[in-house]
């Protein structure tokens, strides 16, 4: 039964590559295939090659200095973090608020059996993460300062124990986002805001790694006597790596004591951790007057409501949100300094700067298009607003709305920030403005159009349609092509009649497009979706 509880555990992380939840059915056997070898591929060959690479450059260094201890103390601790990190959020939804813990316990099935099947799936997550650390920083250090039995056993105790440190941490972290979780009112926000501060942590260290890792290099054995003097204990962990039993047996030693009292803790609060998900919070009904809305209003507040209760929404198609505006201040800090040297670099391309200062804005214009994926979202509730006594251009526009309310403002911020630092006439300066709102509103009716000419109405996850949606990609590399088109024309010959009747040609064509469109989905476009 453990071995059955295991399997259905793996296949439900994994259930993806087994389940096309776009066509709502099972994948054949040559796509899993492919699945898995690209999953291989990425954990195995490209965090694995990166971590190879970062071996190769710390380890030979370290050891000629005698300090190899050191070498495995930061490689043990990137492990570390990436495992917990990479499985935390398994644990939260696999292990304390699993969807079927009800079910499973209503079954002739012991408790701890249950428990075991969900904590060694944590294990073996957690493992697969931290192994592409720890394997290539094992097999180079050996490659490097030779091979011996106390080091190669050692090794493997040292590799044991990173996998067992990143399993409590796993199972604290997730407790501590379950019971988060579980207090929050609106987890989306959240979810988005933890994300962003992720990606802003992931680019702040991968920018500056170069410069810590010259860094580490250069005053090695300083770091080494510090972490020695004050840290003991990271010095013992460090010294497993290069051999030495003795650290080996305590690290082990205490790693069988916490495994037992994880054991013994989650064996008496298991029932109660499983079933926290399905307390529910009593709220009293207080009277209230409600505004009435308009027609259009009720339908604008609608989609607002499936943007904002959505993270992968609004991760996927709303980053421009918070993006543009940081692109608008860094034009206020660094705009004169890159405009001044465009200028410098495209000296025979007179009005070269604004072109591409529009074609930038416009580019940062892609990473909205809520309204792609809108209609493809309404899955096998699209009969509802098909139903409603609301014509379908109503419909439609609201969902164009959502997109432009999204995109205007920002773009209009950062348009402005640009505009007021860029070096040219007045009316340039003025189209700069124009044309990437113009180019929004174009964004919004075309993302439109696509989306009801590529819906996709039979998915099981909202990913499918958010992510995987054909009319997603293809909005989003035509975007870019028309960015590309509007600059690459200017190099070409549109200098030659100048930057202020180039803007102003580029801004009419959107325009124009843009009513073209509005029209069709007025008339055509109304009935196709009316007919979905």
């Amino acid at each position: 039964m453990l071995q059955v509880l295991i399997r259905k555990q793996l296949t439900e992380i994994f259930r993806s590559y087994f389940y096309d939840e776009k066509k709502n059915r099972m994948r054949p056997k040559w796509q899993i295939a492919c699945w898995f070898l690209f999953f291989i591929a990425v954990i195995a060959g490209m965090l694995g090659g990166i971590f190879t690479g970062l071996s190769l450059t710390l380890c030979g260094s370290f050891v000629q200095v005698g300090v190899g201890w050191l070498y495995f103390v930061l490689m043990g601790m990137i492990a570390i973090v990436l495992g917990a990190f990479g499985s935390v959020f398994n644990t939260y939804a696999s292990l304390y608020l699993a969807k079927d813990n009800d079910l499973l316990l209503s079954l002739p099935i012991p408790v701890h059996t249950i428990m075991a099947s969900r904590l060694i799936n944590v294990y073996l997550m957690g493992t697969m993460y931290c192994s592409t650390v720890m394997i290539p920083a094992l097999v180079v250090y050996w490659v490097t300062a030779g091979i011996t039995v106390p080091s190669f056993v050692c090794g493997l105790f040292l590799y044991l124990i990173v996998t067992v440190v990143v399993f409590m941490l796993s199972c604290v972290l997730g407790w501590a986002a379950a019971r988060i979780s579980l207090k929050l009112k609106n987890k989306s926000f959240i979810t988005v805001l933890v994300s962003i501060l992720f990606i802003a942590a992931y680019y702040y260290f991968y920018f500056n790694a170069n410069a810590l890792i010259n860094d580490i290099l250069l005053n090695a054995v300083i770091y080494g006597e510090k972490i020695r003097g004050s840290a003991y204990l990271l010095y013992m962990f460090g010294r497993i790596g290069e051999g030495d039993f003795p650290a080996a047996g305590l690290f082990l030693a205490a790693a069988v004591i916490c495994l037992a009292l994880i054991w013994t803790v989650m064996k008496r609060s298991f029932l109660t951790i499983a079933a926290s998900g399905n307390v529910t919070e009593k709220k009293q009904y207080v009277e209230k007057t409600v505004r009435e809305k308009s027609v259009f209003g009720a339908l604008l507040a609608k989609e607002f409501a499936r943007f904002t209760s959505s993270a992968n929404y609004m991760l996927n198609c709303g980053l421009g949100v918070l993006l543009i505006p940081m692109g608008g201040v860094l034009f206020l800090v660094k705009g004169r300094q890159i405009f001044t040297l465009l200028d410098e670099v495209f000296t025979a391309r007179s009005g070269a700067s604004a072109v591409l200062a529009c074609t930038m804005l416009c580019t940062m214009l892609s990473m909205i298009d809520t309204v792609a994926p809108s209609v493809s979202l309404e899955g096998k509730s699209i009969w509802i607003p098909q139903s409603m006594p609301v014509s379908p251009k109503t419909v439609l526009r609201a969902k164009m709305a959502v997109q432009l309310i999204l995109s205007v403002v920002p773009i209009l911020f950062a348009s402005v920030c640009m505009s007021s630092v860029i070096k040219t006439s007045a009316a340039v300066k003025f189209l700069l403005i124009v044309m990437p709102v113009v180019y929004a509103v174009f964004l919004a009716v075309y993302g439109m159009v696509i989306g009801i000419r590529m819906p996709t109405l039979t998915w099981t996850s909202e990913m499918a349609p958010i992510k995987q949606g054909g009319a997603v990609a293809l909005i989003l590399f035509s975007s870019w092509g028309f960015t590309v088109l509007f600059a690459g024309l200017y190099f070409l010959a549109g200098y030659k009649i100048g930057v202020l009747p180039y803007l102003v040609i580029f801004t009419l064509l959107f325009a124009a497009a843009s009513a073209i469109l509005l029209r069709w989905l007025d008339t055509k476009g109304a009935d196709e979706f009316s007919a979905l």
